[in-house]
């Protein structure tokens, strides 16, 4: 059965184009995918995020419990709101999911899941859970009569349009740095964004979802669907789950390692899997060189070290030229000519950081 997030009748209302979205009746957009995305670079423009899974942990080993769970370390979080962004492994170090964390307190947390893992990933916690016989109780978010709904603003003019709506939020969240959340009454605002502009997700009850959403619109910020998300985080060079990596893939292969303690004592799910096998590939941007096609996932990358692959790729809105990240041998360096098979043709490419635009600028 296909599942709906509180704001379906709202997309609709906004005439909204909408598909399934691995089993959510999502939004595409909302007649230009282009004007959604250049109105978040250039301005602002919200998301219904609302199918993502927020989890509350809470307990007293709930701080034990993370600190086996995931791949980053908790330890880390020292001050009320503090976010982390890490991967939940499984035991040959794949990413069964790649995920948020909030500190409240040493006893409770906050975290952000897939969509279309959170089944799989609250089956995977309860086993582990249990397994280990810790004290800690594992609330979603997502349904029910504690139901949260999530927005996210984001873009240039972002933060004053959520001020401009919601005024009594702005003494809380005008100080908040990148991957940080404050609470504010019913709101849960947090300044992790997934497009590479400023602007914030803010969780509210789903029944007081619709209001904000008319009332951001009515200020300007542009509806945005799941077309306009995808080449922006693309562009960011964020990495989506299910194609950057996924249960099969080391998030050292991902271009996660960032995300991995691997020095700390303590021990968690997979860290001995990554030792016992290190990196085998990198993860690097690709700028399409030459005409005649459009870099997307699964086209072969041909180097002077081997073959690699593309994992996401797209036409950039904001580069006018074709951008793709892509898992690519050690040894390829960024500005390395390439080529990539696209329909029988080898194709040059350049090889750079994968990061295209940030903060309303192309960087590639």
């Amino acid at each position: 059965m296909t599942q709906k997030t509180v704001l379906n009748d709202t997309h609709r209302r906004f005439n909204a184009k909408m598909v399934d979205f691995g089993g959510w009746d999502m939004p595409v957009n909302y007649g230009s995918q282009i004007e959604e995305h250049h109105a978040v670079r250039r301005d602002s423009g919200m998301f219904d995020v609302s199918h993502m899974c927020m989890v509350d942990l809470a307990g007293p080993d709930t701080k034990p419990f993370l600190l086996r769970l995931i791949a980053n370390n908790v330890d880390k979080l020292k001050s009320a709101g503090k976010a982390l962004y890490s991967a939940m492994l499984n035991e040959a170090g794949g990413v069964i999911d790649d995920l948020i964390v909030y500190y409240i307190d040493d006893t409770h947390y906050r975290m952000v899941i897939n969509a279309g893992t959170a089944d799989k990933d609250l089956a995977w916690m309860a086993t582990r859970l249990a397994e280990w016989q810790l004290d800690v109780s594992i609330t979603q978010r997502r349904a029910g009569d504690n139901a949260l709904a999530i927005i996210a603003v984001q873009g240039p003019k972002a933060r004053e349009k959520v001020w401009q709506v919601l005024p009594e939020t702005r003494a809380a969240t005008e100080v908040l740095k990148p991957f940080f959340a404050a609470s504010v009454g019913d709101y849960f605002i947090a300044s992790t964004g997934y497009t590479g502009e400023d602007g914030f997700e803010i969780a509210l009850p789903a029944a007081q979802a619709d209001r904000l959403w008319q009332a951001l619109a009515d200020a300007g910020v542009q509806p945005c669907g799941l077309g306009a998300r995808d080449t922006l985080r693309l562009e960011a060079g964020m990495n989506l789950y299910g194609q950057d990596m996924d249960e099969t893939v080391s998030p050292l292969d991902a271009g996660l390692a960032w995300t991995v303690d691997l020095v700390a004592p303590r021990d968690f799910v997979g860290k001995a899997a990554l030792l016992a096998k290190p990196q085998a590939q990198q993860f690097l941007g690709l700028l399409l060189l030459d005409r005649g096609g459009v870099l997307r996932a699964h086209q072969k990358v041909n180097t002077a070290q081997g073959a690699g692959e593309i994992t996401s790729g797209t036409f950039s809105p904001t580069l006018q030229q074709s951008i793709a990240l892509a898992r690519l041998p050690l040894g390829v360096a960024i500005g390395d000519t390439v080529t990539v098979e696209i329909r029988d043709k080898q194709l040059k490419a350049s090889v750079v950081k994968p990061v295209f635009a940030r903060n309303g600028k192309a960087l590639a």
